[in-house]
């Protein structure tokens, strides 16, 4: 099947269904709006809080809303909410790998369902469970269906809170079990949500709130997929640190952190160990004025890889400039760096990007990493209604060091390095659409492409990459 017969059928065939879908959604839900304030749906959906529903008459609630709090003791103290989502998206490529092998073309699709149970005791215990069922169709490109594509039904969360005051505004809960995690912007440590079997880890987690400052301590093993059976978390594979985030004001936070990662068995560049490496990073975000925003964030690793050393950074800079007249239209510049090897073996100077979301940063087609990268990127986004949003972004890759690779998103090697190639990757652009037909229910489409530049050239095969997707969400 070719790409643009893929866009011909299989999307405007799951429009359609997204359609009836909403409309039949749309038929349940009362034209009066409830007065009573709920929270918006939450990737994690532990950071959602039902509990303002605990007075709210159940007749009175959206339909969606019914089973979101409902009461196990008739004072109310005791109740659990119940919810999930449903995911399908079709993907299609044009050439998947550059062009090598020529017949990487493939379009397939991706479904995901989760349910939760979010049961709460009292005022200071809670158990958080969520199932997981994630699969593909038949997917022919090269390496077959990715760890990342499937997961049948799996345990994705289980944990128990017991949360307990400290101070009149301030509160301390210790987590134990099996979570999902994710920090700041997401750009080193994310649960992953666009890739369709997540990610989660086993371990503890400290959770401190007060009014200006939250700091979370963890120390935790990642949870591989194991596509055959349960999945048992790797301690070959853990994860520790803290991250805390301050309010400066209104317009403006910080946040710093700490993370220690140790893996067995790595290599990058020609070295490779057991590594042991620890990121320290920094990020702040404010206003330089109404309609000027801006972000920034720093992170240096040091540690060791075999008998090597660690001496890797990264940095990403943002601005976002809301156009005069409008409060729904916006211009962004961002430019991300990440460190790369400048001599194959010895000091280890590539920057790991962890476990990270490069989705969100790097271009929706996945080729490129927050690993030996100069990404200069730039991208116009517009609310075209209350329902609708629409984002066009273009990025121009370049390799940090020579000597290094080109990594895609899971950390893998795209090619190799070669200190006689360019720099140059090339340029991607991104097109997205996403409609609401309910703050349940939404539609998304996406078209990118990557046109190859020298460093491709020089080294191998260098087709433009052709991607497309067509997605439809569903929360409950």
């Amino acid at each position: 099947m070719t790409f643009f017969h893929f866009c011909d059928s299989k999307i405007l065939l799951f429009a359609a269904l997204a359609l009836t879908t909403a409309t039949t959604t749309a038929a349940q839900t009362p034209t009066a709006e409830p007065t009573y304030k709920t929270p918006k749906f939450a990737f994690l959906r532990y950071n959602e809080d039902w509990s303002e529903l605990k007075d709210v008459d159940v007749k009175l609630r959206k339909p969606s809303e019914r089973k979101k709090h409902v009461k196990l003791s008739k004072d109310g103290r005791n109740w659990v909410s119940l919810g999930g989502h449903l995911r399908a998206r079709i993907e299609a490529y044009d050439d998947f790998a550059f062009g090598a092998p020529a017949d990487a073309n493939d379009s397939f699709i991706l479904y995901r369902g989760l349910f939760h149970a979010d049961w709460h005791f009292g005022e200071n215990v809670r158990i958080f469970s969520e199932l997981k069922h994630a699969d593909v169709t038949s997917r022919s490109l090269p390496g077959g269906a990715r760890p990342v594509d499937e997961d049948q039904t799996e345990i994705q969360q289980l944990f128990i809170d017991y949360k307990f005051d400290v101070s009149e505004n301030s509160t301390f809960a210790i987590r134990v079990g099996r979570q999902g995690y994710g920090f700041g912007k997401n750009r080193l440590v994310s649960p992953l949500p666009w890739a369709n079997a997540l990610r989660h880890w086993d371990g503890i987690t400290g959770i401190l709130n007060t009014p200006r400052l939250d700091i979370t301590f963890f120390v935790s093993s990642f949870n591989p997929v194991d596509q055959s059976g349960f999945n048992d978390n790797d301690s070959s594979n853990k994860l520790s640190g803290f991250y805390a985030e301050r309010s400066l004001s209104a317009k403006s936070g910080l946040e710093y952190y700490w993370l220690a990662t140790e893996r067995d068995e790595i290599a990058f560049n020609g070295t490779a160990g057991d590594e042991s490496r620890d990121t320290f990073g920094l990020r702040h975000w404010g206003r330089a004025s109404n309609q000027l925003g801006y972000e920034l964030e720093g992170a240096y690793q040091t540690g060791d890889l075999g008998s090597e050393d660690i001496s890797a950074f990264m940095l990403s800079g943002e601005a976002v400039y809301t156009l005069p007249q409008t409060t729904n239209s916006t211009v962004s510049l961002t430019v991300d760096f990440a460190s790369g090897d400048d001599d194959a073996g010895g000091e280890v100077n590539t920057f790991n990007q962890l476990f990270p979301l490069g989705h969100a940063y790097f271009g929706a087609i996945d080729t490129v990493a927050r690993q030996n990268i100069i990404d200069i990127s730039a991208a116009f986004s517009t609310k075209t209604s209350a329902r609708s949003f629409f984002k066009v972004a273009v990025h121009n890759f370049s390799r940090a060091d020579r000597a290094d690779a080109l990594y895609n998103a899971g950390g893998g090697v795209v090619r190799a390095g070669d200190i006689t190639a360019s720099k140059d990757i090339g340029n991607e652009i991104d097109l997205s659409f996403n409609y609401s037909f309910t703050p349940e229910l939404s539609f998304a489409f996406g078209y990118s492409q990557l046109f190859a530049g020298d460093f491709l050239s020089d080294t191998g095969a260098d087709e433009d990459i052709k991607f497309a997707f067509s997605q439809i969400l569903y929360n409950f």
